[in-house]
């Protein structure tokens, strides 16, 4: 197949070692509440959301997602240039009264088990963010399916895109993306980073 090739050619350059790192940066966020909070407010401001603008966003904001009530949050996200911002200002306030108990799941729960938590709690995130955000703060076996991931397994014939991405449709599409990191000796957050990078030439978050 053209795209294991294309990823085992990517393990063999530099960008291994710069996911390597980016990777790590992730598992390092799990030490800090603070930061696991930040992260999951980033997850929530990246629906239809560029990934650049995003975290762009949550460094110029990072220190007010806890402090400000939701009017003035909505405000300070407005004047960042935040999409959707009194809807997601909402959202992070909400999320707040879900802090503790997402930090004690974080550390008691198995994977997916705590995604489905998530997703089901936190309002704004789906399991695509929930995926997202996991990932984010360090764990490794959750697919995070977006149009980017989409278009590279219908083009590669490997999946028909869903005319809807429900619960159903994603968890039968993470199976494909986890049959794939199988083959190419990857965990799921290893291998989200080199097709991300094959599609837009970046490694973000």
């Amino acid at each position: 197949m053209e795209l294991i090739n294309k990823i085992k050619e990517l393990q063999k350059s530099e960008i291994k070692s710069v996911i390597e790192n980016r990777l790590k940066e992730f598992e390092e966020i799990k030490n800090s509440h603070q930061k696991i909070f930040s992260e999951l407010c980033f997850c929530i401001l990246t629906a239809n959301s560029t990934a650049e603008n995003c975290i762009r966003v949550q460094k110029e904001v990072e220190d007010k997602f806890e402090e400000l009530d939701e009017l003035n949050l909505a405000k300070e996200l407005k004047e960042k240039g935040c999409r959707f911002h009194t809807k997601r200002a909402g959202y992070i306030c909400r999320a707040r009264s879900n802090k503790e108990e997402l930090i004690k799941n974080i550390n008691n729960k198995e994977e997916k088990e705590l995604r489905n938590w998530i997703a089901d709690n936190i309002i704004g995130l789906g399991m695509k963010e929930s995926s997202h955000f996991l990932r984010n703060i360090g764990f490794k076996n959750s697919a995070i399916i977006d149009f980017h991931i989409l278009d590279i397994l219908e083009k590669e014939g490997l999946i028909k895109k869903p005319n809807k991405l429900d619960k159903r449709a994603y968890l039968k599409i993470e199976e494909v993306l986890e049959n794939l990191a199988k083959q190419v000796d990857l965990n799921l957050s290893e291998l989200d980073l080199y097709l991300w990078y094959l599609e837009t030439g970046k490694v973000l978050k």
